[in-house]
């Protein structure tokens, strides 16, 4: 049977962690929960990570990446603390125009990739986007998907119900009832703006 799946696509998540490696202000992806933990917030600074662009909802090619709200008393902790906020705020746009172009109400999101080891970061979305956030025992599903595929084309596996019965869950992460992000959202929302259309070609206005 034909199947259709609706795909949001944002370029940068995972590898805004990894720039942050390349900047050398963590020495492996590991140290971005600690770091993060130690402020109590961003101190106002926020992250774009727009570095090839902008993908859904935006869809802005010309946007860069931008850091916005930095004092003399921004400290990596601050910067790094916003990168991780990025990826969710990036999650919970493409969550709210799936939701409408959809017509659905979003109960939990299940997460996948090196960056939903981060427990910080899990916890983070499910505030931000206001839903549970679920992680699997075996993160890389992309990964897995290829070899689902494999062996159902080979018929190791001969139905997807098979698939669905060997997906465990690892941790599941309640949405905090007490968190309050809407002013901090409303702020990414202003600092996307600030980052679109920046790569402007010579001469243009």
């Amino acid at each position: 049977d034909v199947q259709y799946a609706l795909e949001g696509s944002i370029f940068i998540t995972g590898a805004a962690i990894e720039w942050l490696e390349d900047m050398t202000l963590i020495e492996d992806a590991a140290e971005s929960e600690e770091l993060a933990r130690s402020v109590d917030s961003t101190d106002g600074v926020y992250v774009v990570p727009a570095f090839t662009g902008l993908g859904a909802p935006h869809w802005d090619q010309r946007a860069r990446g931008t850091i916005v709200g930095m004092t003399r008393g921004t400290r990596r902790e601050h910067i790094v603390r916003a990168t991780l906020e990025s990826i969710a705020y990036q999650t919970k746009d493409v969550a709210e125009a799936m939701v409408s172009d959809a017509d659905i109400d979003l109960s939990s999101l299940r997460v996948d990739g090196g960056a939903v080891k981060n427990n910080f970061l899990c916890q983070l979305q499910a505030n931000i986007i206001g839903t549970e956030i679920v992680r699997p025992v075996v993160d890389e599903t992309t990964a897995l998907g290829a070899a689902y595929a494999a062996g159902l084309a080979v018929g190791y596996w001969d139905t997807v119900d098979e698939l669905r019965d060997n997906w465990q869950v690892d941790r599941r992460f309640p949405q905090d009832p007490d968190a309050d992000i809407e002013v901090n959202y409303g702020r990414w929302k202003d600092a996307v703006e600030r980052s679109e259309d920046w790569a402007r070609d010579e001469g243009g206005d």
